[in-house]
């Protein structure tokens, strides 16, 4: 390798060109050559059998997008969505694992229940699951509703079932589930997984 071009491959180096031309280093100046050549894993313009479809991450209530690619009605990747304005193409270990979620072989995809004194779980159908929970929160309610305080205060709540959301869901999900719990029945301890 000769002086000049080693000059020359220098001269490109991301600190020198942020040198000689004044800039603070935060744009497509800070970008190596390796950086500027990279692209998805998955090019479609190499791929057009697979398809992308836009998403959201379903972890937090930030809403970072994703670009879920899928073949033959299964998903093959899924990457942050640079066209994104809330997280530009990143996402956190969480969102970068969203794969995992949906495609792990022993991922539990049936309502499972155990009766009481039971040694083996069942299966039930989502129908029957959510009218036995929403049973039992409505017994809960009746046996440990506080019409008033020791004061004589009316307080109209009751204390002896909690509610803990969890990280999957969204803002939305979470409004409703913390108006129809605490607006709707009455029910004093509504949290979230992610505030513990």
């Amino acid at each position: 390798m000769t002086i000049s071009d080693l000059l020359s491959k220098a001269a490109r180096w991301p600190l020198l060109q942020q040198i000689r031309h004044g800039l603070d280093g935060t744009g497509l100046e800070a970008m190596s050559d390796k950086t500027r050549q990279m692209h998805a894993r998955i090019d479609q313009s190499r791929e057009p059998e697979v398809k992308v479809s836009k998403s959201i991450c379903p972890y937090c209530a930030v809403g970072c997008g994703q670009l879920v690619y899928h073949k033959d009605d299964k998903v093959v990747s899924i990457e942050g969505d640079p066209d994104s304005p809330i997280s530009q193409g990143n996402l956190c270990p969480k969102g970068a694992a969203s794969y995992q979620l949906v495609t792990q072989p022993d991922r539990v995809t049936k309502v499972r229940y155990r009766a009481p004194y039971a040694t083996e779980w069942s299966d039930l159908d989502r129908d029957t699951a959510l009218d036995m929970i929403a049973d039992r929160v409505w017994d809960a309610r009746k046996k440990g509703w506080i019409r008033d305080d020791k004061d004589g205060n009316p307080v109209n709540h009751f204390e002896n079932v909690a509610h803990l959301g969890g990280a999957t869901l969204d803002n939305e999900e979470n409004y409703l589930i913390k108006k129809l719990f605490t607006a709707g029945l009455g029910m004093v301890c509504v949290s979230n997984q992610a505030r513990i």
